[in-house]
């Protein structure tokens, strides 16, 4: 595979699949047998959980790719996970209308909790005291979002639910926390984010931002503003407390996920053309690899190829210097960045950029 980093018109391959020894190279990562659906790191950035279609959520070394272990215990494809703060707990949202708590570390499942249609999403709370659930529209049941309570002992955990609170027209694809856990954001099939009250359940601001399906979310490690990726082929950035849209990014091709640097004002977008029509299309003309962009500028200035078809997930590890991406064809692809990676900025003139714009009284 070849990485491309660009400036303007000129574009340089820094990366080839020839390229010396000491440059970028992915891991190649082969742990399900179907299409991924979401990868999160924890919090040190030493390992990541993958979960695809195929059931089981599987843990690896975000090192050496090495896998760690797989979670049995799900009956349908699980769709998003969360790792708590100390790393000894996952939780897992599947289709097969259940949530489950992990001990990470051994695997053993902890807990299970049962609802009436598909689990959706899950987000731990600060402290991991609560966790937050959405649950897909199903048999005439509309999508709702559940408050989970997380006991400290394993023997206090019961199903019970602090609210239940009856959601839009459609799925909800993912429910984050905001700053303190005093809100959280939504965003579905309507093309609309909403901002709540985490005690009142009231929305507090709603706001339709895109023509078509939301397919992720992903907030910043600072937790002050979250990026949306749409079939509609926009990224947008918006403010995790007003909701106000800060960069919009367009693209040829649905992007599906994205991941928001925490070193550096870089944005990973990954997607590609639907994947009923991936067997018609090549990889190129697929749009199949994932592209970066500058957060503040808005300019592509690289993009990864590798996987063949649809890239469905994508995460930068916590400290910035590696990314994960999972694709529809089953595998997860681990890349650490090279040297050159970390001079982008300066080669491409953002901090000279930077420095004209502060040094003329510009607003940050």
């Amino acid at each position: 595979p070849t990485a491309w980093y660009a400036a303007g018109k000129r574009k340089v391959a820094l990366v080839a699949s020839s390229a010396p020894k000491g440059t970028m190279r992915p891991y190649l990562l082969k742990g399900h047998e179907r299409p991924l659906t979401f990868i999160k790191y924890n919090r040190e950035g030493d390992l990541f959980i993958s979960t695809a279609k195929d059931h089981h959520p599987t843990a690896w070394y975000a090192d050496t790719g090495a896998r760690l272990g797989t979670y049995i215990g799900h009956n349908g494809t699980c769709w998003t996970s969360d790792i708590s703060y100390d790393s000894k707990l996952l939780v897992t949202g599947s289709a097969d209308q259940t949530v489950k708590l992990w001990e990470l570390e051994t695997g053993e499942c902890r807990y299970t909790f049962p609802f009436e249609t598909p689990a959706r999403s899950v987000n731990f709370s600060l402290g991991e005291t609560r966790c937050l659930v959405t649950t897909d529209p199903f048999m005439g049941t509309p999508s709702q979002i559940h408050m989970l309570p997380i006991a400290s002992n394993v023997d206090d955990q019961t199903s019970e639910r602090l609210f239940t609170l009856e959601g839009p027209k459609g799925r909800i694809q993912r429910a984050l926390f905001g700053p303190n856990d005093k809100t959280f954001v939504t965003g579905g099939e309507d093309g609309t984010i909403r901002l709540w009250d985490t005690e009142s359940g009231k929305v507090l601001v709603e706001d339709e931002v895109h023509k078509k399906n939301i397919t992720s979310m992903s907030i910043h490690a600072d937790g002050t503003h979250f990026i949306t990726t749409s079939v509609d082929k926009t990224a947008k950035i918006f403010c995790m407390k007003t909701l106000k849209c800060l960069k919009v990014f367009t693209t040829e091709r649905p992007v599906n996920a994205a991941s928001l640097s925490s070193i550096f004002d870089h944005v990973i977008l990954g997607g590609g053309q639907d994947a009923s029509q991936v067997t018609t299309t090549s990889s190129k003309a697929g749009g199949f690899e994932s592209k970066f962009y500058h957060k503040v500028f808005g300019e592509e200035f690289a993009s990864v190829r590798g996987h063949f078809g649809p890239v469905n997930t994508v995460a930068y590890s916590p400290d910035g210097r590696s990314f994960v991406t999972g694709g529809e064809d089953g595998y997860i692809r681990l890349q650490h960045f090279d040297a050159d990676y970390f001079k982008i900025d300066r080669a491409l003139g953002y901090e000279a950029a930077y420095q004209r714009f502060r040094s003329g009284g510009g607003e940050q």
